[in-house]
């Protein structure tokens, strides 16, 4: 796969290292690529019980990354639902970087469920879509200026819940299969500054949130979590939960000139759980 030498890249979402938004900035640096890593900094989190990163976490994060593969990183503290922050990130990373060369919009989160349509929550539903599809056209919005010279790559995070909707989580569907509009908007509208722009459909991963909802299925079907991630994986063809690291690889591919001729696409990767014509 090409090299991501001298490459800047910017990872939203990635402040905590169980997540696929650090899997993807780890990825990148050790190609070559300099890091951004972009998240929330309150360790609380936008879900009481699914954290986001702190800033001490981010800053240990970067300086890590920054020791063990030779590159510059920078940590921001950024909320995806609040234009006037993202705006003021992107003018810290214009200062620091000068440009961007691939953009990640893995920043997500999920409120008010388990419901129905009719039972949610309004501000919950609401709230979960600012973040999940707003988020992505702030931050894009703010960043292309600075990919628009040279061009680049952006890479959204959306979810194969964004094309089969799952059961009690409404908003989160509803929000990624915008995710996936949304990329495919992008891709005919920038395709004339050289930016590609793809997204990625994750299945089952093993993260904190993918463990928080075994652990809500198990508590509402009165299981465990262990046996309710053994149905999930019945499942799926390859027989497992995916890893953030796999999700990362594609990520990369789609960084990467070896996917230079691939744009407007919504990839899957999900262990053949979701096969599309």
């Amino acid at each position: 796969m090409n090299s991501l030498e001298k490459k800047i890249a910017l990872i939203t979402g990635s402040g905590k290292k169980s997540g696929i938004g650090y899997a993807m900035a780890r990825k990148m640096a050790s190609m070559g690529a300099h890091i951004i890593i972009a998240d929330f900094g309150n360790a609380q989190g936008f879900n009481a019980d699914v954290g986001t990163g702190s800033m001490s976490e981010m800053d240990t994060i970067a300086t890590e990354l920054a020791a063990e593969f030779g590159i510059k990183t920078l940590a921001v503290n950024l909320d995806v639902t609040n234009t006037d922050l993202v705006e003021a990130m992107a003018k810290t990373v214009k200062e620091k970087f000068g440009q961007v060369d691939i953009l990640c919009n893995n920043a997500g989160a999920t409120f008010g469920v388990p419901n129905g349509v009719n039972t949610y929550d309004e501000t919950a539903w609401i709230k979960t879509v600012d973040v999940n599809l707003h988020g992505v056209f702030r931050v894009s919005k703010a960043i292309i200026p600075l990919m628009s010279e040279k061009g680049g790559s952006i890479i959204n995070t959306a979810s194969r819940a964004g094309k089969v909707p799952p059961l009690f989580n409404g908003a989160y569907a509803v929000s990624k299969a915008g995710v996936i509009m949304l990329t495919k908007v992008m891709a005919k509208e920038l395709s004339g500054f050289k930016i590609r722009v793809n997204a990625i459909c994750p299945g089952q991963i093993s993260t904190d949130l993918e463990r928080w909802r075994f652990g809500l299925e198990a508590q509402f079907l009165n299981t465990t979590v262990a046996e309710q991630e053994e149905k999930m994986c019945q499942t799926i063809p390859l027989g497992r939960i995916g890893t953030p690291s796999e999700v990362a690889d594609m990520a990369v591919f789609l960084a990467s000139d070896a996917s230079s001729y691939v744009t407007g696409q919504a990839l899957n990767i999900c262990g053949g759980q979701l096969m599309e014509l």
